[in-house]
């Protein structure tokens, strides 16, 4: 892992690639081919310069070196074209297997994790910072380490003709080079804070555009549009002082940089008037020292594609690095589907206090068990690590005698149907969304859950009835309708574990009650763990656990708790007042 954190984001991103990487060296070589096809002209500028010098009148030797000069833009449009094809489609396998690796690593990442990830992060990562790489891979490798190459190999070339000349031909690249690097000196840390900055304002714009519900509905718009434009006018001027500091030294870089001439001209002309320099060699030098700067100037140009590349990197590598719910492969048995939670304690991240504090509990197979509590207490925390969406941080859980840290993810997944409050459906038919707890369901069978969960007699007054779509995250339907057919989806799951975290909170008293006889019918000989804000839902449960701030204080029945628990009593006290007020 050390080792990885200390590659360049070159590497890393050719480590990503290596599957391709006979396809980036080719492409590699045809860039130099291309580049150094480019050059040929200059020398045959060269040639034909010092023949005029000479006094050479035969059109033969003219015509032959404009012809090699044709020749060389010719091969330099052709090789640099096969460069970037091949570059291209490495790096398009590249991005495709990398983005392929990340939705894998989602599956073994804890589902925790994953939930309390803003999935516009992930969307973020996965789409942006993976494309962002495009234009790197497919460019950079090839371009620049050509743009690099070939001046090496020209100005090897100019210490062979002259060393003197070639080191004055240096002279103003390695000043120019010299104010660059102090120019770029703070570079990372200012492109860090523009990057910051840019989070920043996007996240105010998917803020902005989120509530603008709430926004108008409140009157809101002035003071919520003034953040918004605070965070855009932060952005750009930072980025206007940023280019206004930077004016100077790239200005001076520029024009030094390729400004050759301002050394080679004058010791030249000493050298040549002493006699210690050949005038053909001279014009060669000359015209050669220009042909280096434009490859030169053209690598320095992906020095932002760098950083940018950089950062892609840094965020990319935040999922594949990420640490995973280590499970085994091989399937294991298990007895029963009865759960065993044993002084487990919980917390989100080491930095944090616990959530939950030496919990333990028995729910036995085959019977309902409620978890009722203040908000906050930690019901759904405890649903969650049953639901093996993470690792508890201390103790155990098992699964039918099993611990549920040997059981592997697959199997897991098929033992528990999970319906939260908050509630997903893809933009496909509502048959397709319902089906999706069992892919092998008939139609018949989609529809026999859906009348059982309440869904069918809205569903059929739809104009494509089952054939509907839904829209994004369920967008063409009432928060009731979505959370029936999330039911519906995971009553045909059939899992023998059945948890509803709040899954009824979005319906009314009436609905309710009719979905919890459908769900009691539907949960027959299934362990059913539900976590209900009405206690009125949950009077028939075998097993009432009280929670609060991260312990279990009481458990017992209905009428047990009624008598032992001043904290139940007074949260059925106060729902029983809520019902006859309404």
């Amino acid at each position: 892992m050390e080792e990885k954190k200390k590659q360049s984001p070159i590497n890393t991103a050719l480590g990503w690639g290596k599957a391709y990487k006979g396809q980036f060296f080719l492409s590699v070589v045809f860039a130099v081919i291309g580049v150094a096809g480019g050059v040929l002209p200059y020398f045959c500028g060269a040639q034909i310069v010092t023949g005029l010098l000479d006094g050479n009148e035969e059109m033969v030797f003219y015509s032959k070196w404009c012809m090699y000069a044709l020749i060389g833009y010719v091969i330099r449009i052709v090789f640099i074209c096969i460069s970037t094809s091949i570059s291209h489609r490495a790096t398009y396998k590249t991005l495709r297997d990398l983005r392929l690796n990340l939705i894998n690593k989602l599956t073994r990442l804890p589902m925790g994790t994953i939930l309390d990830t803003p999935s516009g992060q992930y969307k973020t990562i996965i789409v942006d910072c993976v494309e962002g790489m495009e234009s790197t891979l497919a460019h950079l490798l090839p371009e620049m380490t050509a743009n690099i190459l070939v001046p090496i190999v020209i100005i090897i070339y100019l210490f062979v003709l002259d060393w003197r000349m070639a080191l004055a031909s240096m002279i103003t690249v390695v000043i120019g080079m010299g104010v660059l690097m102090m120019g770029m000196k703070d570079y990372p840390a200012k492109y860090e804070k523009a990057v910051e900055l840019g989070k920043k304002m996007a996240d105010t714009v998917i803020e902005y555009i989120s509530g603008i519900e709430v926004i108008k509905t409140f009157n809101q718009s002035a003071g919520s549009y003034g953040k918004y434009k605070d965070a855009v006018s932060d952005n750009g001027n930072y980025y206007i002082e940023w280019m206004r500091e930077n004016q100077k030294t790239m200005s001076i870089y520029q024009a030094l940089l390729p400004s050759t001439l301002l050394a080679i001209l004058p010791i030249g002309f000493l050298f040549w008037i002493k006699g210690s320099l050949e005038i053909n060699e001279f014009i060669t030098i000359i015209i050669l020292s220009l042909a280096a700067m434009g490859p030169i100037m053209a690598a320095f140009t992906f020095t932002d594609d760098i950083a940018v590349l950089s950062t892609n990197i840094a965020e990319i590598e935040g999922i594949l690095q990420a640490k995973e719910l280590v499970r085994p492969n091989k399937e294991v048995g298990l007895v029963n589907n009865s759960i065993q939670m044993t002084h487990v304690s919980f917390r989100y991240d080491a930095a944090k206090d616990y959530v939950l504090k030496d919990i333990t509990l028995e729910i036995k197979p085959n019977t309902m068990a409620a978890l009722v509590g203040p908000s906050g207490s930690g019901k759904s925390t405890i649903a969650k690590l049953i639901a093996g969406f993470w690792d508890a941080t201390t103790g155990s859980i098992k699964f039918g005698g099993v611990d549920i840290k040997q059981i592997p993810l697959t199997q897991l997944n098929k033992q528990i149907a999970y319906v939260s409050q908050d509630t997903y459906l893809f933009d496909k038919s509502i048959r397709e969304n319902i089906r999706m707890g069992n892919p092998n369901a008939s139609d018949e069978q989609v529809e026999e859950v859906a009348r059982k969960a309440g869904c069918d007699e809205f569903i059929r007054k739809l104009d494509n009835r089952y054939e509907t779509l839904v829209g994004t995250a369920g967008g063409q339907l009432s928060g009731g309708e979505r959370q029936r057919i999330t039911i519906a989806r995971a009553m045909l799951k059939d899992a023998p574990i059945v948890i509803l975290d709040e899954a009824t909170a979005a319906m009314d008293p009436e609905n309710e009650a009719e979905i919890q006889r459908a769900i009691s019918a539907l949960t027959k000989n299934k362990t059913l763990i539900v976590i209900a804000h009405r206690l009125s839902t949950i009077t028939e449960a075998d097993q009432i656990i009280v929670v609060n701030k991260g312990h279990i204080v009481e458990t017992g029945t209905q009428e047990e708790l009624l008598k032992n628990s001043d904290l139940y009593a007074s949260m059925w006290h106060a729902h029983i007042d809520a019902k006859d007020q309404a």
